[in-house]
């Protein structure tokens, strides 16, 4: 793991003071901030996520032309970025200009493989963005109501942007494989049926300054101009995908099939996992894990008292006997939509208290849990997270999956907690976005292995509040870290070494407890979204090595809170960076003690 990082120098920092560097500085942070600023321009929603409103009139321009355009802007940035000079940069903004010359070349490397050919899934796509169009935006104003519909009434030019690229990347053999796509006509029923109804709740709750005369004016250009725009546009790309696209999407699987395939996958696993790890070593990384990880699950099933009324029997036999036992068995199963909900509210409520033993520095911006849209829900993950932005007076929320009862187990809900929520991926991204000094695009930057990683990892933190004393609970996070493990097995078995997808779904069938549709929704994912499943467990396992390597130098000096501090204290960082951040941290606490 520590030699097979990205080669960018990050030892070599600069030798110049802040005031030596003078221009240097001002003129690297004025490209920060017009990049910034250009990007707030171009994606409006963005924009308004982070409280700008001066755009809320407009949506992304997702046209062909616009996003040439825009890789062309991108590509001008980053040639106006090296011809700066670093050799008087301080320390941080080196650092800034590393991290900023990674977004650029990232984005424009990955534009040759045209992806954005390819922009809807079982999973993503405008069509589940279109009723979610009322979300996390302000209604405060008539500006606010006026801008909302105009915004809605764009739609039908975002449909066929998008249908102008479906068809574009069928001429070029760029789709995603058929089998992920096979949930969509049941997406489109249900957002036919009543999956638009959230567009109206604005209008249940317009504020009393608005005069009752403009209400309901606005009210009749919702139902009479806005809404039918929308629902014939949805209707229009439910026609092209249903019965032109997805029949002649490619049957295919594997990402090295598509044009420049072994390029792109190459591309996605150093991107996700901010390594150059090949496909074989993370191949073979997977399966090393999964055998550890197998023996810890064993040991735990022997404590349980499931061993009560089954007798000693191999090691085989026995896991296979207790995965079926949790499979079956309703005590770990919620009778209703409610009740989970409310289990993994209690779960948070329960980690709050925590937080202050593990961190000295904490999120303003709090969180919620919801559930995930039942129109989309069939073919969602378990759950997942939306982050929020203090900005725009928006709290983070964590999505759970509450479709199909019977196939969400409770030993799952720690973990899972922990991930989506705190300490995972809220109180990561919430600190991210506080911190003072950073430039903007530093406080936004997602870098799936540490966002990942930090998240897997906060799931074995429950270790140290108490909350797996349970044998089942304890399991439940065994299966999830098995789960990340599996991952780098299945997603490269499938993408770089012609495994089916009937093969990875056995792999995890047998060395996971997750039920069998969580599995399959899974397999699709990783099938439409090569590499990023592999982020997780590299992710973690950087972070478990350094936290190791400082307990061992520092000994009694160590501190936990400290340690966790500096990992999130620079917001996102490749592991690369994480890596030369938290030697620096061992070494300065290992002087101070010395003093």
């Amino acid at each position: 793991m520590r030699k097979k990082t990205i080669g960018l120098c990050v030892a070599c920092f600069g030798l110049a003071s802040p005031a030596q560097a003078g221009d240097s500085i001002q003129e690297l942070h004025t490209l920060f901030r017009r990049s910034y600023e250009w990007e707030l321009r171009e994606f409006p929603e963005m924009a308004m996520a982070r409280g700008d409103y001066s755009n809320a009139d407009r949506v992304t321009d997702s046209s062909l032309q616009a996003i040439q355009r825009r890789h062309e802007k991108t590509k001008a940035f980053l040639e106006q970025l090296r011809a700066l000079p670093t050799h008087n940069l301080n320390k941080e903004d080196l650092l800034n200009y590393q991290l900023f010359e990674l977004k650029l070349t990232n984005a424009i490397q990955g534009h040759r493989f045209r992806m954005f050919l390819a922009p809807i899934g079982g999973r993503f796509g405008v069509h589940q963005r279109i009723p979610q169009m009322a979300e996390r935006v302000r209604f405060r104003s008539r500006a606010d109501y006026a801008n909302y519909l105009t915004r809605l009434e764009q739609v039908p030019t975002v449909v066929q942007q998008t249908i102008e690229r479906l068809a574009l990347g069928l001429e070029e053999r760029r789709t995603p494989p058929r089998v992920t796509l096979a949930g969509l006509a049941g997406q489109f029923h249900a957002i036919a049926d009543d999956g638009l109804k959230p567009l109206a709740e604005p209008f249940q709750r317009m504020p009393d300054h608005i005069d009752e005369r403009v209400q309901q004016e606005l009210r009749r250009r919702f139902r009479n101009k806005s809404l039918p725009a929308v629902e014939n546009a949805i209707d229009k790309l439910s026609t092209f995908v249903v019965k032109r696209y997805i029949p002649r999407c490619r049957r295919s699987i594997a990402a090295i099939d598509l044009p420049d395939g072994a390029a792109y996958y190459a591309y996605q696993l150093r991107v996700m996992t901010t390594t150059d790890m090949t496909p074989r070593e993370v191949h073979d990384l997977g399966l090393s894990e999964v055998a550890r990880i197998k023996a810890e699950m064993m040991q735990v099933i022997r404590s349980s008292d499931f061993m009560e009324t089954h007798p000693e029997r191999p090691d085989d036999e026995l896991f296979g006997a207790f995965v079926q036992f949790l499979r079956s068995d309703p005590r770990f199963y919620h009778e209703s939509d409610q009740a989970l909900l409310a289990g993994y509210r209690d779960i948070c409520k329960r980690v709050d208290p925590w937080l202050a033993k593990l961190f000295s520095r904490l999120p303003r911006l709090p969180y919620g849990v919801r559930e995930i849209p039942a129109f989309m829900a069939p073919n969602q993950t378990t759950a997942y997270y939306s982050r929020g932005d203090i900005r725009n007076a928006e709290p983070g929320y964590f999505y759970a999956n509450t479709h199909a009862l019977n196939q969400r187990p409770t030993y799952e809900m720690i973990p899972l907690a922990l991930h989506e929520a705190v300490p995972g991926h809220h109180l990561q991204i919430a600190l991210a976005q506080e911190l003072q000094g950073l430039p903007e695009f530093r406080k936004d930057s997602y870098f799936t292995a540490f966002g990942e990683g930090w998240a897997l990892y906060a799931e074995r933190l429950g270790l140290e509040m108490g909350l797996y004393e349970d044998p089942y609970d304890n399991f439940g996070r065994l299966l999830y870290e098995m789960w990340r493990a599996c991952r780098l097995v299945v997603d490269t078995g499938m993408h770089a070494f012609g495994w089916t997808r009937a093969r990875a779904i056995g792999f995890m069938l047998s060395n996971t407890a997750l039920s069998e549709l969580n599995i399959e929704t899974e397999i699709d994912r990783y099938i439409s979204w090569p590499g990023q499943a592999c982020a997780y467990k590299i992710g973690e396992l950087k972070i478990r090595q350094l936290r190791e390597t400082a307990q061992e130098t520092l000994g009694e000096v160590f501190d936990l809170r400290a340690f966790h501090d500096e990992v999130l204290g620079a917001g996102a960082l490749p592991l690369t960076f994480l890596e030369h951040r938290i030697d620096r941290w061992i070494d300065s606490k290992r002087f101070k003690a010395y003093d």
